[in-house]
């Protein structure tokens, strides 16, 4: 198959030809592969591939066959490399598959590499020194988002159609609107972080994907979620498949609508303007859309504390685990300044500063949940300004403590870690680009907890209104004119 007929096809079409007969999974995957070589020393999204695997691939899903890509952090895939992209675990090979990769096999889906990921994903972008910076295919000289900032490059680039992602603050929607692709993070509980990795950063992180379609995303998201034994949480079942939800329509809803952020971050004129856009197009589609005044039910300075004490505080003890287990020292020959600052910060984190961490978690979470009674759905950029130079976050980093580095973290992402503290599910949808530069614009929605199908019947909706698949990037592996 010739890379640029791959590049027309997202996951379920390319799934469709298999299960057809038009093609085989070693034909996708020879089409993957090529369009890594081509694209990937251009943006630096794929860490490491590997031969392929002689198992046979498993049919009946709508995902058997295609090509996937695993994020170097928070999945195991026995006998390779998991690396959180630091030199802590350079060189860790996972002894056994987590429970995540299960699924992704029994969904029939064909790994074949890792994709890069900032140290220990505690970036908004992804810019590690193992590995070297990922760039964004719309333009090289701009950051891919993080901390899934390799899998939304991929995918932008036509490398797959759909990779693995997690999001613990917004790292499946910020390299989703990056990058032009649809994210959603789903609710806390929907799909099992176990049993390895536990709850990770007490409930907030989860596992998804970024793709080029909606109905990627929720084919991915109806083969991955449900609880398995011992899990924390839980998220009640869906009435209906994820995947029928893309194609019924929403109905009217009602959407609140918030410009700018928490914390006083402003929103730059170009994602202001694609956010007014946005509301248009909702309003034609008839839903009634608002400015809805949002509290956090915490001062902004007291949620980003609470959030630095809680987030430190795992990561501390993560890195200690992996030392221990690696026999490696923890210093700066093992961790860029930012981590290694966060990691001496968590230490100093007592018992009762985390719990009443814990509790403004809480406070958080139910009061966002108030607007969900009000509203269907709350409308917000993703991100307040278009893509950033890569070096804007390094700026000055070395001289901030554990606390700086997250609150400079939260200020260039401000919309997105709160409703991670809440659990509950948000997307973000490119449902725009930027008139003065061509880059694309991605917008938040975000429903009550156990809401995802709201969400993708809304997001089947506006990809329909307003298609973006056609709008492809600077660095396209279907401009390639070879095999």
């Amino acid at each position: 198959m010739r890379i640029a007929e791959y590049v027309s096809f997202d996951a379920v079409g390319l799934a469709e030809l298999v299960a057809e007969g038009e093609v085989t999974p070693a034909e996708l995957e020879a089409a993957a592969r090529e369009a890594a070589r081509v694209v990937n020393p251009r943006i630096n999204a794929i860490v490491e591939t590997w031969p392929a695997d002689d198992e046979p691939v498993p049919g009946g899903t709508p995902l058997a066959g295609v090509p996937f890509l695993i994020k170097d952090i928070g999945v195991a895939m026995a006998g390779r490399r998991m690396e959180l992209g630091s030199r802590l675990a350079a060189g860790n090979v996972a002894g056994a598959d987590s429970s995540l990769m299960r699924r992704f096999r029994r969904a029939g889906l064909v790994t074949f590499g890792r994709t890069a990921t900032p140290e220990m994903a505690f970036s908004n972008t992804t810019e590690p020194l193992l590995y070297g910076a990922t760039r964004n295919p719309w333009n090289p000289e701009l950051s891919a988002g993080g901390s899934s900032g390799g899998a939304g490059a991929a995918v932008a680039a036509g490398v797959v159609p759909i990779a693995h992602a997690t999001d613990a603050a917004g790292s499946i929607r910020v390299p989703a609107a990056y990058n032009g692709l649809f994210g959603l993070k789903p609710t806390r509980g929907r799909v099992s972080m176990g049993p390895h990795f536990d709850e990770v950063f007490n409930g907030l992180a989860v596992h998804g994907g970024v793709s080029r379609t909606v109905r990627d995303s929720a084919a991915l998201l109806d083969r991955i979620r449900g609880p398995e034994p011992g899990d924390p949480y839980f998220a009640q079942e869906p009435s209906r498949p994820y995947a029928e939800e893309v194609t019924r329509p929403p109905g009217s809803l009602r959407i609140g609508v918030l410009t700018q952020a928490w914390g006083g971050r402003r929103t730059t004129a170009p994602v202001a303007d694609a956010l007014s856009r946005t509301v248009r197009l909702l309003e034609s589609l008839g839903h009634r859309v608002e400015e809805a005044e949002v509290g956090l039910g915490a001062d902004w300075e007291e949620f980003v504390l609470a959030s630095a004490r809680q987030w430190t505080a795992n990561l501390t003890a993560s890195v200690d685990a992996l030392a221990a287990a690696l026999g490696r020292p923890v210093d700066s020959s093992t961790l860029e300044p930012p981590i290694l600052a966060g990691y001496h910060y968590g230490q100093r984190v007592s018992g009762a500063q985390f719990v009443t961490a814990l509790e403004i978690r809480n406070r958080v979470a139910r009061s966002l949940a108030r607007y969900f009674d009000a509203y269907d759905l709350l409308l917000t950029p993703t991100v307040p300004e278009l893509p950033v130079p890569l070096g804007t976050h390094a700026e000055g980093a070395e001289a901030l403590d554990g606390l700086g580095w997250l609150r400079r973290l939260f200020d260039l992402s401000p919309f997105t870690a709160p409703f991670n503290v809440a659990g509950t599910p948000a997307m973000s949808v490119p449902v725009t680009a930027d008139a003065g530069t061509g880059l694309p614009v991605g917008v938040q929605f975000a429903a009550g907890y156990g809401r995802e199908g709201r969400l993708f019947r809304l997001a089947g909706q506006l990809e329909q209104a307003s298609p973006w698949s056609g709008r492809t990037p600077q660095v396209w592996a279907g401009n390639h004119t070879g095999h």
